[in-house]
């Protein structure tokens, strides 16, 4: 997904929230069979279809799916305003929804869907709940010195011995909240010429699907991708034919980035309660054990799901995000393109 936007860079837990009390249709959302909502989602749309279809299964809402680029979506509904036919967006990063909160275009989510996952992973003031979460990793080709000897962290990358040996994907969402990171722990001075020494290091890439292919086939050593990215991999490749390794940066570090998705309701939405509806659902057992077993290997934030069987615990390789860390995601995207690496 492409982070060059119009007005904000689009940059996705931990387990020890509260458990859901079942479904929407177990709390009386029953009632409101027949409404329909149009959800914008800037999520793994596979998955976002699944979890719809089993929403309307439970519920009887009908949901009209509007799937795209988180950002673009995001500044459509900028745009829209109050017009917008938009009763939820889903996204894939804080970010997006930061603007739209901060914007005063996000109605407050209910506060029974707040306190099914931990406080850290919604935003701080009610406007949006967390949903699902990532960790950013290291993919890198197998028997390469990348791989015996990776990054301790993402720092390390900007090193003169990394040079030709490393792929970025910096248009992609997932990369912007690194720069933000990075701003926060080594100043915008620092992070700046962190980004400058990738510039001069790695070969840039379109996506991480083309990033993790790249390293996987041996066309360079290594890069920064989301850790789902190398499971879809391997599926797509089978494990014989995967030939990458997944390395995770200390806790602590920069590169050592969990990100949560997450989904508010819009203040001009004209079907508030069958949207509640929807955000609760999102958070129920039912939906974060779909979330669990998808091919999209998120991580669930629902207390009492594990995830998907072969993921490393997600505590054990990073620490949310603070959600004010973050921010809007404009600080990232500008020095993404004063150092040239986006235009």
């Amino acid at each position: 997904m492409a982070a060059s936007l119009l007005v904000l860079a689009g940059c996705g837990g931990s387990g020890n929230g509260k458990s859901a009390a079942g479904t929407p249709a177990a709390s009386g959302s029953s009632s409101l069979a027949g409404q329909s909502i149009t959800v914008y989602s800037g999520q793994h749309e596979q998955t976002v279809k699944a979890l719809t279809a089993d929403f309307e299964k439970h519920t009887g809402i009908k949901v009209q799916l509007r799937s795209g680029d988180e950002a673009e979506l995001a500044n459509q509904i900028l745009q829209e305003g109050a017009a917008s036919p938009a009763d939820v967006f889903y996204a894939e990063n804080p970010p997006a929804l930061t603007v739209l909160e901060e914007k005063k275009l996000l109605a407050p989510v209910a506060p029974d869907t707040l306190k099914a996952v931990p406080a850290a992973d919604s935003s701080p003031t009610g406007g949006w709940v967390g949903v699902s979460a990532r960790t950013a990793a290291f993919i890198a080709a197998s028997g390469t010195p990348a791989d015996s000897a990776p990054p301790a962290s993402v720092r390390d990358l900007a090193s003169p011995s990394w040079k030709g040996r490393l792929g970025i994907a910096p248009g992609e969402t997932d990369f912007a909240p690194i720069v933000t990171r990075m701003i926060k722990t080594d100043g915008t001075d620092g992070a700046k010429k962190w980004l400058q020494g990738l510039k001069a290091n790695a070969k840039v890439y379109n996506s991480n699907e083309d990033l993790s292919a790249a390293v996987n086939s041996g066309e360079v050593q290594g890069g920064v991708v989301d850790h789902y990215y190398w499971y879809r991999l391997r599926d797509e490749k089978t494990a014989a034919a995967t030939h990458s390794k997944l390395h995770y940066f200390a806790k602590g570090d920069p590169g050592a980035l969990v990100d949560v998705s997450g989904a508010g309701i819009l203040k001009s939405s004209k079907h508030q309660a069958a949207a509640q509806a929807f955000l609760a659902y999102l958070d129920s057992k039912d939906a974060q054990q779909l979330i669990a077993t998808s091919q999209s290997y998120e991580y669930p934030l629902l207390a009492g799901v594990p995830g998907k069987a072969g993921l490393a615990p997600l505590d054990s390789v990073g620490t949310v995000a603070p959600v004010a860390d973050l921010g809007d995601g404009k600080a990232a995207l500008q020095l993404l393109q004063d150092t040239g690496l986006l235009q």
